[in-house]
Protein backbone atom coordinates (compact mmCIF):
# COMPACT_ATOMS: atom_id res chain seq x y z
CA UNK A 1 0.00 0.00 0.00
CA UNK A 2 2.54 2.55 0.74
CA UNK A 3 4.51 1.97 -2.52
CA UNK A 4 1.29 3.03 -4.30
CA UNK A 5 0.72 6.09 -1.87
CA UNK A 6 4.58 6.91 -3.00
CA UNK A 7 3.75 6.44 -6.70
CA UNK A 8 0.66 8.51 -6.40
CA UNK A 9 2.20 11.39 -4.88
CA UNK A 10 5.11 10.75 -6.81
CA UNK A 11 3.36 10.91 -10.13
CA UNK A 12 1.01 13.89 -8.80
CA UNK A 13 3.96 15.85 -8.03
CA UNK A 14 5.13 15.41 -11.44
CA UNK A 15 1.99 16.27 -13.06
CA UNK A 16 1.44 19.73 -10.35
CA UNK A 17 5.05 20.95 -11.41
CA UNK A 18 4.30 19.93 -15.44
CA UNK A 19 1.32 22.09 -15.34
CA UNK A 20 3.15 25.63 -13.84
CA UNK A 21 2.73 28.74 -15.13
CA UNK A 22 6.36 29.75 -16.42
CA UNK A 23 8.01 32.78 -18.87
CA UNK A 24 10.80 32.61 -20.89
CA UNK A 25 12.76 34.83 -23.53
CA UNK A 26 14.48 33.88 -26.84
CA UNK A 27 16.07 37.08 -26.26
CA UNK A 28 17.42 37.43 -22.85
CA UNK A 29 19.67 35.33 -20.93
CA UNK A 30 20.67 36.72 -17.82
CA UNK A 31 22.06 40.57 -18.79
CA UNK A 32 19.90 42.82 -21.14
CA UNK A 33 22.82 43.50 -24.50
CA UNK A 34 22.39 47.07 -26.03
CA UNK A 35 19.79 45.96 -28.30
CA UNK A 36 16.98 46.17 -24.80
CA UNK A 37 18.73 49.04 -23.36
CA UNK A 38 16.72 52.50 -23.33
CA UNK A 39 17.92 55.57 -25.77
CA UNK A 40 18.31 58.03 -23.73
CA UNK A 41 19.33 59.15 -20.48
CA UNK A 42 22.93 58.89 -20.96
CA UNK A 43 22.29 55.44 -22.40
CA UNK A 44 22.60 54.09 -25.90
CA UNK A 45 20.91 51.45 -26.45
CA UNK A 46 18.22 50.07 -29.44
CA UNK A 47 15.18 50.50 -26.79
CA UNK A 48 13.71 46.88 -28.18
CA UNK A 49 11.18 45.24 -26.12
CA UNK A 50 12.22 41.35 -24.85
CA UNK A 51 10.86 38.33 -27.17
CA UNK A 52 8.12 36.51 -24.30
CA UNK A 53 7.00 33.76 -24.03
CA UNK A 54 4.68 31.92 -21.62
CA UNK A 55 2.96 28.35 -21.10
CA UNK A 56 0.78 26.49 -18.59
CA UNK A 57 -1.57 29.53 -17.90
CA UNK A 58 -4.62 28.43 -15.61
CA UNK A 59 -7.09 27.08 -17.79
CA UNK A 60 -9.77 30.23 -15.83
CA UNK A 61 -7.50 32.70 -17.46
CA UNK A 62 -9.62 35.21 -19.63
CA UNK A 63 -6.52 37.97 -20.23
CA UNK A 64 -2.48 38.73 -19.58
CA UNK A 65 -0.76 41.66 -18.60
CA UNK A 66 3.13 42.28 -18.62
CA UNK A 67 5.16 44.42 -16.14
CA UNK A 68 8.82 45.09 -16.22
CA UNK A 69 10.32 47.06 -12.87
CA UNK A 70 13.79 47.49 -11.49
CA UNK A 71 13.60 47.09 -7.37
CA UNK A 72 17.50 48.92 -7.54
CA UNK A 73 16.08 52.26 -8.85
CA UNK A 74 17.29 54.79 -6.60
CA UNK A 75 13.97 56.49 -6.47
CA UNK A 76 12.24 55.05 -3.14
CA UNK A 77 9.74 53.60 -5.02
CA UNK A 78 11.59 51.40 -8.03
CA UNK A 79 10.78 51.96 -11.92
CA UNK A 80 8.50 50.98 -13.74
CA UNK A 81 10.07 50.17 -17.40
CA UNK A 82 6.68 48.50 -19.39
CA UNK A 83 3.30 48.07 -18.31
CA UNK A 84 1.21 46.18 -20.99
CA UNK A 85 -2.43 44.89 -19.99
CA UNK A 86 -5.79 43.69 -22.16
CA UNK A 87 -3.86 41.05 -23.67
CA UNK A 88 -6.00 38.31 -25.07
CA UNK A 89 -6.62 35.01 -23.04
CA UNK A 90 -5.84 33.40 -26.54
CA UNK A 91 -1.93 35.03 -26.64
CA UNK A 92 1.01 33.29 -25.65
CA UNK A 93 4.16 35.27 -26.81
CA UNK A 94 5.05 38.29 -27.63
CA UNK A 95 7.47 38.99 -30.58
CA UNK A 96 11.05 40.85 -29.90
CA UNK A 97 10.92 45.16 -30.61
CA UNK A 98 6.44 44.42 -30.39
CA UNK A 99 6.38 47.30 -28.53
CA UNK A 100 7.25 49.35 -30.87
CA UNK A 101 5.61 47.75 -33.83
CA UNK A 102 2.56 49.84 -34.51
CA UNK A 103 1.01 47.67 -36.74
CA UNK A 104 0.91 44.60 -34.32
CA UNK A 105 -2.52 42.91 -34.28
CA UNK A 106 -2.12 43.11 -30.38
CA UNK A 107 -2.08 46.48 -29.82
CA UNK A 108 -5.77 46.54 -31.57
CA UNK A 109 -6.66 45.24 -28.10
CA UNK A 110 -3.81 45.28 -25.58
CA UNK A 111 -2.58 48.44 -24.04
CA UNK A 112 0.56 49.89 -22.91
CA UNK A 113 0.51 51.89 -20.20
CA UNK A 114 2.78 54.50 -18.79
CA UNK A 115 6.06 54.31 -17.79
CA UNK A 116 8.39 55.76 -14.92
CA UNK A 117 9.96 57.67 -18.04
CA UNK A 118 7.04 59.61 -18.49
CA UNK A 119 6.10 57.60 -21.77
CA UNK A 120 4.00 55.07 -23.15
CA UNK A 121 5.34 51.24 -23.90
CA UNK A 122 8.69 50.02 -23.17
CA UNK A 123 11.20 51.62 -22.09
CA UNK A 124 14.87 49.53 -21.29
CA UNK A 125 17.32 49.64 -18.43
CA UNK A 126 19.33 52.67 -18.00
CA UNK A 127 20.37 52.39 -14.16
CA UNK A 128 22.73 55.57 -12.84
CA UNK A 129 26.82 54.90 -14.06
CA UNK A 130 28.53 53.17 -11.56
CA UNK A 131 25.47 52.29 -9.55
CA UNK A 132 25.74 48.29 -9.88
CA UNK A 133 23.44 45.35 -11.14
CA UNK A 134 19.83 46.59 -11.67
CA UNK A 135 17.08 43.93 -11.47
CA UNK A 136 14.98 44.04 -13.93
CA UNK A 137 11.49 41.80 -13.33
CA UNK A 138 9.27 40.57 -16.02
CA UNK A 139 6.35 39.05 -14.92
CA UNK A 140 3.40 37.91 -17.26
CA UNK A 141 0.07 37.97 -15.09
CA UNK A 142 -2.87 35.89 -16.13
CA UNK A 143 -5.86 37.39 -15.12
CA UNK A 144 -9.68 36.36 -14.33
CA UNK A 145 -11.09 39.13 -15.76
CA UNK A 146 -11.23 39.98 -19.72
CA UNK A 147 -10.50 43.66 -19.58
CA UNK A 148 -8.99 46.00 -17.13
CA UNK A 149 -11.00 49.11 -16.97
CA UNK A 150 -8.21 51.46 -17.49
CA UNK A 151 -6.20 53.07 -20.08
CA UNK A 152 -2.47 54.34 -21.14
CA UNK A 153 -2.87 57.26 -18.96
CA UNK A 154 -3.42 54.89 -16.02
CA UNK A 155 -0.21 55.04 -13.29
CA UNK A 156 1.90 52.02 -13.49
CA UNK A 157 1.19 51.23 -9.78
CA UNK A 158 -2.48 51.81 -9.84
CA UNK A 159 -2.26 49.58 -12.98
CA UNK A 160 -0.26 47.35 -10.47
CA UNK A 161 -3.02 47.60 -7.96
CA UNK A 162 -5.65 45.95 -9.77
CA UNK A 163 -3.45 43.80 -11.78
CA UNK A 164 -2.98 42.13 -7.85
CA UNK A 165 -6.71 42.25 -7.02
CA UNK A 166 -7.60 40.29 -10.65
CA UNK A 167 -4.15 37.85 -10.44
CA UNK A 168 -4.70 33.83 -10.74
CA UNK A 169 -1.44 33.93 -11.27
CA UNK A 170 2.29 35.46 -12.39
CA UNK A 171 5.15 34.38 -13.77
CA UNK A 172 8.73 35.78 -13.89
CA UNK A 173 12.04 35.82 -15.35
CA UNK A 174 14.79 38.16 -14.26
CA UNK A 175 17.57 40.14 -15.93
CA UNK A 176 20.13 42.34 -15.04
CA UNK A 177 22.03 45.15 -16.07
CA UNK A 178 24.51 47.57 -15.20
CA UNK A 179 26.62 50.63 -16.53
Amino acid sequence: MKGKLLFLFLGWAAFAQAQTFTLSSETLSGQFTKQGVFQGFGCTGDNESPQLSWANAPADTKSFAITMYDPDAPTGSGWWHWVVFNIPSSTSSIAANASADAKNELWKQAVQGGTDYGTTGYGGPCPPEGHGDHQYIITVFALKVDKLDLDATASPALVGYYLNANSLAKASLVSYFKR
